[in-house]
């Protein structure tokens, strides 16, 4: 029997695992510094990323990335946009690779401005309605209702309130967001990963899509060429309307930090106005980078709707190209008001 060949084998094993040991711990002495706050920089900042190496280990190269892409020490982040990134650097430590990870989040450098408001007209509004999405479409007002067994698709005249088409989701879909592109209304429900997609003459259901990594559906608008989708979270993803696939997300962040529960979404002027679940108030956004850059508080108009029980808050602003009009209303309010927006 060759007894050298089994201690042969434990010996290189042991070998292995202490060289294995060894990088690792060369790896956990090893750290990216930057020239962050807390790990938040502002926009308009250049970050400035380098290792910090206590213990001298021998690094023979380094190379760094942000989300993947290549960057050097010294990183303009104004074409960046807003939120978490992800830091990495790739370590050469003498022959052995090891990749070393930071968080950073990148902030707006603005205050958003302070808009209010003047109310120009009032009219009535279905007080039943679960108001999710609220869009005008060649001059006509489309719906899109929430909740289990009383969702809705409609088109209403605004200025009545009468309902000139309806038609009803299945008990098990929660309406939420709707859209309208080159005639056709794109619907989200809520916690089943499903949209659909409608004739805007006939309200024939055409068409269904699933969500991808977006993690509910909220709210939805569109710029005329792509769609845009809250998730309940900061993130508004992008989709594209042929094939309904989301392609990338901007984070609203202002100067502090992130907004959440962003809800449903209007596009107007290059911006996105996104309610605020919760808050009774409208972030104004940049789709290119998600900095939130002015801000509405629609409160006072709560007061002004029937008080009753199931009164719910503020959720529906749409944009009348006609009249160059903002149109907002709530779940469960009696109300449609036409507004101006002023910047104060």
């Amino acid at each position: 029997m060759n007894i050298f060949k089994p201690l042969t084998i434990i010996f290189l094993a042991v070998f292995l695992v202490s060289c294995g040991s060894n990088s690792a711990q060369k790896k956990m002495d090893i750290s990216i510094k930057t020239n962050t706050d807390g790990q938040a920089i502002s926009i308009d900042k250049t970050l400035e990323l380098d290792i910090s190496n206590p213990k001298n280990h021998e690094i023979s190269s380094v190379k760094y990335t942000i989300d993947g892409k290549p960057v050097s020490q010294q990183v303009d982040l104004k074409s960046f946009r807003l939120g978490e990134h992800l830091v990495e650097a790739t370590l050469d430590l003498a022959g052995d690779t090891e990749t070393i990870t930071q968080s950073i989040t990148i902030l707006n450098n603005k205050t958003p401005k302070v808009y209010s408001y003047k109310i120009i007209n009032e009219y009535p509004h279905d007080i039943t309605s679960y108001t999710q999405g609220l869009e005008f479409y060649n001059g006509e007002l489309y719906e899109s209702t929430g909740q289990y067994r009383e969702s809705k698709l409609r088109k209403v005249d605004y200025k009545t309130g009468e309902v000139l088409k309806n038609i009803d989701l299945a008990d098990e879909y929660f309406g939420e967001g709707l859209t309208i592109l080159n005639n056709k209304i794109y619907q989200l429900t809520w916690k089943r990963g499903t949209g659909f997609v409608y004739d805007v003459e006939t309200f024939e259901r055409t068409g269904s899509f699933k969500y991808g990594n977006s993690r509910e559906g909220w709210g939805i608008c569109n710029d005329g060429r792509k769609l845009y989708k809250s998730d309940g979270t900061e993130k508004i993803w992008t989709l594209d309307p042929e094939t309904l696939a989301e392609e990338n997300f901007v984070q609203a962040y202002h100067n502090k930090g992130k907004v959440v529960e962003l809800n449903e979404l209007e596009w107007v002027d290059g911006k996105i106005y996104a309610n605020r679940y919760n808050k009774n108030g409208v972030a104004i956004i940049n789709p290119e980078n998600g900095a939130v850059e002015g801000v509405i508080d629609f409160t006072p108009l709560r007061k002004k709707v029937t008080q009753h029980p199931k009164l719910d808050v503020l959720n529906g602003i749409a944009y009348n190209l006609e009249t160059k009009t903002f149109f907002i209303t709530g779940k469960r309010w009696d109300k449609l008001f036409e507004v101006e927006i002023i910047e104060n």
